[in-house]
């Protein structure tokens, strides 16, 4: 196995995990734990991991991952996830589909649906919906984001102001477990708030690794969302939680 191949499933490991051990490494990839310990080191002084005994963490949330090792990411739990929001979606509704890859996936299990528009601030959103014929798609503007095509600022909050959609389907970096939906861009995070309440009714879009991760801007609360569509939830206050909120989780 090439390093750089160690390396990918090494991240998508740690991001799922949380954590990775080197001795557990080594034994997934067929490796000696030499070898995996010199990979630690090497994604630890790029930033990608932090050193711990025995292994290594995600760093501390002050940026986010790369967009290719996030769209890499529990591609199969996405997939699942976004099969089951999309069934929250009637035909000949609107929606707003804001900027992640989670997000995108739903834009894919969305292709089977009739009448739909939606509004996106996700360049890849409207790039997936431009293949539904009967779908109505919407670019909000603002300054592009190129590193994930997502569009952000002031004018993409303005232009969502102008909206009242019947559901906005939105994904997050992360979630504590106070139920604090969490980003990394302040920016991003204003077009999300103004999204929630342009929308009659939220869906999260969110797998469980999103508890093992730390972001630094609240965007809001699990308090102000409808469904909640993952495929755990590792606590069961927070369970209790969402069930006096009435937000319904939505497993899969």
């Amino acid at each position: 196995m090439q390093t750089s191949e160690r390396h990918q499933r090494i991240r998508i490991r740690a991001q799922t995990d949380g954590k990775v051990l080197a001795t557990t490494l080594a034994n997934e990839l067929g490796v000696a734990v030499q070898t995996i310990r010199r990979d630690l080191r090497q994604l630890c002084a790029t930033g990608v991991l932090e050193r711990v005994h025995g292994g290594a963490v995600l760093p501390s949330g002050v940026r986010n991952i790369g967009y290719g090792d996030r769209r890499a990411s529990n591609r199969d739990v996405k997939a699942r996830i976004a099969r089951r929001a999309a069934q929250l979606i009637p035909d000949n509704a609107s929606l707003f589909l804001n900027i992640g890859t989670t997000t995108e996936a739903v834009a894919q299990a969305l292709h089977g649906h009739r009448n739909l528009m939606v509004v996106t601030n996700n360049l890849n959103v409207a790039n997936i919906l431009a293949g539904n014929p009967t779908c109505d798609v919407v670019v909000a503007g603002g300054s592009l984001r190129r590193s994930d095509g997502g569009l952000v600022g002031d004018l993409a909050a303005l232009a969502i102001d102008r909206f009242k959609v019947d559901f906005a389907v939105i994904g997050t970096s992360a979630i504590d477990l106070g139920g604090d939906l969490l980003d990394f861009d302040p920016e991003e995070v204003r077009v999300s708030q103004q999204v929630i309440k342009a929308a009659r009714a939220t869906v999260l879009v969110a797998d469980s690794t999103k508890f093992t991760r730390k972001a630094p801007v609240k965007i809001a609360s699990l308090a102000q969302v409808d469904h909640f569509v993952t495929d755990r939830v590792p606590s069961e206050a927070l369970i209790n939680a969402c069930a006096d909120w009435s937000t319904r989780i939505a497993l899969v």
